[in-house]
């Protein structure tokens, strides 16, 4: 998947919009974007967009942290639906996913529901990412990073100076792609606030996926288009990645092929499946 379009779960008009648009997935909001009073109608919303008639897209669920106490009430509404995962906000550990996993199967729907956690919003998430997400329950599929909420926990004023994160938020990002590298999953770059300013989101994910982000965080459908389009695949990339795995299925037990008079490793084949697997979503 290479976009993820969060969406306000209480809204029945955008939630129609999201699902006629062109994002891999879409987050359903149960928490920033949901007022405390109106928490029960988007836990009902999400649910009935849940169980209405789905289209290509993977539906997410945003639940609210596990220390607010409403996480539970959040995933008995929607899990009788399946959503395809839930999404933790103010991840700090493999024990907040363990726990969230713990819920989730506490909950008999017959749901196969993955995980993506939300890792960089409080400084403890980020020292947290230090240590590896390697002993999580085996429903993680992703982390993300946040910059927004990172600035409240730091006391920071600004996440930006003309246009680049400034420090703090550039090692909770790269240490975020770290992490989530380590462990085998998805790293998923954070959203792009500045909504008009379409030059720049082009470049921001660009050098994304350039860096080894697998998809990014969308709060606006104009987005949708120009991050599909950065973790989209060449042709020439398909064509290399296709070729690296060929030459290791042709002698599996090889260690390192030699393509175009290149010396390819693993690595290398670990890297042309990822390729293959975002062109799968063109």
């Amino acid at each position: 998947m290479r976009s993820f379009l969060f969406v306000p779960g209480d809204s029945a008009k955008k939630l129609k919009r999201a699902s006629e648009g062109a994002a891999d997935a879409l987050i359903l909001d149960l928490e920033d974007s949901v007022s405390a009073d109106e928490k029960q109608t988007a836990r009902e919303e999400t649910r009935e967009m849940l169980e209405s008639p789905r289209a290509s897209q993977s539906l997410w669920v945003r639940v609210n942290a596990l220390d607010t106490g409403l996480t539970k009430e959040d995933l008995a509404a929607v899990m009788p639906a399946k959503p395809d995962g839930i999404v933790l906000p103010k991840c700090s550990s493999s024990d907040d996913v363990n726990s969230l996993a713990e819920m989730m199967g506490e909950i008999e729907t017959g749901s196969n529901a993955e995980i993506i956690g939300i890792a960089t919003e409080t400084a403890d998430s980020v020292l947290g990412l230090i240590t590896s997400y390697n002993d999580c329950s085996p429903k993680l599929w992703g982390l993300m990073w946040g910059a927004e909420d990172l600035m409240a926990s730091l006391g920071a004023s600004v996440n930006k100076r003309d246009g680049d994160y400034t420090e703090p938020f550039r090692l909770a990002r790269n240490l975020c792609l770290m992490a989530a590298s380590a462990a085998g999953i998805a790293a998923i770059d954070t959203v792009f606030t500045d909504i008009d300013n379409l030059d720049a989101l082009k470049k921001e994910s660009a050098i994304a996926r350039q860096d080894g982000f697998s998809a990014k965080a969308v709060i606006h459908p104009k987005h949708v288009d120009i991050v599909n389009a950065a973790f989209t695949p060449t042709e020439n990339e398909v064509v290399w990645a296709k070729n690296v795995l060929a030459a290791f299925e042709a002698d599996p037990e090889a260690g390192v092929v030699k393509i175009d008079g290149k010396m390819i490793d693993k690595p290398h084949q670990k890297a042309a499946q990822k390729i293959l697997d975002m062109a799968a979503y063109e």
